[in-house]
């Protein structure tokens, strides 16, 4: 049994932020959903992402064909939109105060694919890392190692438990996802010779799981052991990951 130390007031209120931070990014999916909803009844679309809703409001706007009710509505869609980025660039901003202050984050943010967010939600949402045995447990522990199933004395891996928490996990994996990216584009400067092998026989998804997976377990042999993330030759890294 793992026991997770009680938290002070001051890590409450760190959690409470990422937790707003968490609950505001919702409320703006849902907001752009509706909106690229709602546009394409009038025959508007856009592609996805939050920053295209800005181009597509001014896009209905200009649009004459749409009936002047509409577009009023898409109007006050448009300043609720802008209200909550406001409001999560003000959380992001202190998540970054919080991050420029802690010296484990800031090491933590070198690894590729967790920057200064993932940094920040591993050490807020992390219990002391000396209680996992390894970088293995430490990354089974966020759902990131995948379920074994066994058939005929053969033992197969399947998809991960997601165990854990969702949105350090999640981060984690959107990380990766940009890292590997760079790599099948030939970018970045993390193209090792164990993601290229990776790339060539799995899935995107799969391999942007991967190099989550290999984050944590990074992460959890710099907290435990203080040092600092070092780009090196992939057999270092790999020693580090290990």
């Amino acid at each position: 049994m793992r026991f997770v130390p009680v938290k002070t007031a001051e890590q409450q209120a760190a959690l409470m932020l990422v937790g707003v931070r968490e609950r505001l990014i919702q409320k703006r999916t849902q907001l752009v959903n509706a909106i690229r909803g709602y546009g394409a009844e009038f025959g508007i679309t856009a592609a996805t992402g939050a920053c295209r809703v800005v181009p597509l409001l001014e896009c209905i706007a200009e649009d004459e064909t749409i009936p002047e009710l509409a577009r009023e509505l898409f109007a006050l869609q448009g300043k609720e939109y802008a209200q909550l980025q406001c409001e999560i660039e003000r959380i992001d901003a202190k998540l970054m105060e919080w991050h420029r202050n802690d010296e484990c984050s800031q090491r933590l943010a070198k690894i590729p694919g967790v920057g200064p967010i993932g940094a920040t939600l591993l050490m807020m949402k992390t219990p002391d890392p000396h209680l996992f045995k390894s970088g293995r447990d430490f990354a089974a522990w966020m759902g990131l190692t995948p379920k074994d199933h066994s058939t005929a004395g053969k033992t197969r891996h399947g998809v991960i438990t997601r165990a854990g928490d969702e949105l350090l996990r999640s981060t984690l994996v959107v990380g990766a996802t940009a890292v590997v990216q760079h790599a099948r584009n030939g970018r970045g400067r993390n193209l090792t010779p164990w993601l290229i092998g990776l790339i060539a026989r799995k899935s995107p998804k799969l391999v942007a799981v991967a190099v989550a997976n290999k984050a944590a377990r990074v992460a959890w042999k710099l907290m435990v052991s203080g040092e600092r993330y070092q780009c090196v030759a992939p057999p270092a890294l790999t020693a580090v990951a290990a």
